[in-house]
């Protein structure tokens, strides 16, 4: 969750990572595979530098004692152990992941869709009791669940169709991220052990994630809750109303009766401070009002102390929002922040918000391998961006932010061909402490 992966996406320049698996398996348009599809026998992989040379069979044989030593019995290993197998696949899937180039308009335009809305809003109606239950006891809107749901799955019609246990021992034996995947494998045996699921019932996603809002087993394990008989995440929707809504709240914190997202119009002046459009950055809500931010249809906002920050997705001239201390829940479940905007944005469509505003003029895109180009003039600047790869993150937002003060332009973190274009030519110096944005 915390890099989540939604089944059907494709985001804007974002790599998609072990939480992003969905986009390249939606692609293939899976139907839902028989629970217990048949495991053929793995290539023998070769033996992984980071285990020491240790071969895939040596390896296992040690992860299935680590599960024994978190307390996972004998039986349940037994049962998982024709599902442990290596397969090269899942591997490469994992290294081959792509960069996708989108603006949040396209993005938002598809993942957020009217018919997604209706869904969301007609499953509300459905499952009213289940939605009331949870919001009783976890305090998170129905609008808020039923937005990650069809954003992770289209409410279970795409869940993934690979064994997921396959999927986790392959990527804990791969070297690029073993700890983390041999924390998920042994997770999924633990779910196991419990009862919720069989081994053979553990279908999902390439990376793992299991159910209708795409747990990854560690959160399945500690956050799925029994709504009517065990925790089934895959076939039970109440069950996965519920999870959701304890994810949301114990893991992500969220902050009962309180907003997430709001979007807003911001009526400008020339000397309008764009450097405090930025997540890090809270004001109340009254002096966003007195620099001329209001509501899309131009009512003020409400002259109070909340906090709330002034969110771009595309810079100065996109979409506006403020985004509240729930956001944080958003950005915790997918780190991208096209994603996070996106989810934040369906859920207040569920709840009955207009569409948002179009911007009055396409707003210019960077091809990733200029934003590539831009992060490594940033690094030889003195900025630290984060890895190098075309994704314009938190880090690398900074810095775009911080270089556009140094040269008088907007500094809205939106990056810009003029700012290529400048830290291209002669007058880009390298950054000095007090041009350097401050630690977050």
């Amino acid at each position: 969750m915390s890099s989540r992966p939604s089944f059907l996406l494709c985001t804007i320049g974002l790599v998609i990572l072990a939480k992003a698996a969905w986009a390249q398996d939606a692609l293939q348009g899976f139907s839902a595979p028989p629970r217990t599809a048949p495991i053929r026998a793995a290539p023998v992989p070769r033996a992984a530098s980071c285990h020491n040379g240790a071969s895939f069979d040596r390896f296992l044989a040690d992860l299935k004692q680590q599960a024994l030593a978190a307390g996972v019995s004998q039986r349940a290993i037994g049962e998982a152990s024709p599902y442990l197998v290596y397969d090269q696949g899942i591997v490469n899937r994992d290294r081959g992941q792509r960069v996708f180039g989108q603006v949040f308009t396209e993005f938002s335009g598809r993942m957020a869709a009217p018919y997604r809305m209706q869904q969301g809003q007609a499953h509300i109606k459905t499952y009213a009791a289940a939605f009331a239950r949870a919001e009783k006891e976890y305090g998170v809107p129905p609008a808020v669940i039923a937005a990650f749901w069809g954003l992770e799955s289209d409410f279970g019609a795409n869940m993934g169709n690979l064994p997921t246990l396959r999927s986790l021992v392959s990527l804990a034996y791969d070297c690029r991220r073993t700890e983390r995947f041999a924390g998920e494998t042994i997770a999924a045996l633990k779910i196991v052990d419990r009862g919720d699921l069989s081994p053979g019932e553990m279908i999902g996603s390439w990376a793992g994630e299991l159910g209708q809002t795409q747990f990854l087993p560690t959160h399945y394990f500690n956050y799925a809750v029994d709504y009517g008989g065990r925790r089934n995440l895959l076939s039970s929707p109440e069950d996965v109303i519920g999870s959701t809504a304890n994810y949301i709240a114990t893991g992500l914190k969220w902050r009962r009766g309180e907003p997430w997202l709001q979007e807003v119009r911001v009526t400008t002046s020339a000397n309008f401070p764009w450097d405090q459009a930025d997540l890090t950055i809270r004001l109340p809500r009254s002096k966003w009002a007195q620099l001329g931010v209001k509501y899309p249809d131009g009512r003020p906002l409400p002259d109070d102390d909340m906090p709330a920050s002034l969110l771009l997705p595309m810079g100065r001239n996109g979409p506006a929002f403020l985004a509240y201390a729930n956001f944080a829940a958003y950005t915790e479940w997918n780190n991208s922040l096209i994603y996070s905007t996106t989810a934040g944005y369906l859920a207040t469509r569920i709840a009955g918000a207009p569409p948002m505003l179009r911007p009055s003029a396409p707003v210019a895109q960077l091809p990733v391998n200029e934003l590539r180009e831009l992060q490594q003039l940033l690094v030889r600047a003195g900025y630290d961006v984060g890895k190098i790869d075309g994704v314009m993150g938190q880090q690398s937002r900074s810095a775009v932010k911080a270089m556009q003060m140094k040269f008088g332009l907007p500094a809205d973190s939106w990056p810009t061909a003029e700012l290529l274009a400048r830290m291209r030519g002669p007058r880009a110096q390298p950054a000095t402490a007090a041009s350097m944005p401050l630690p977050r």
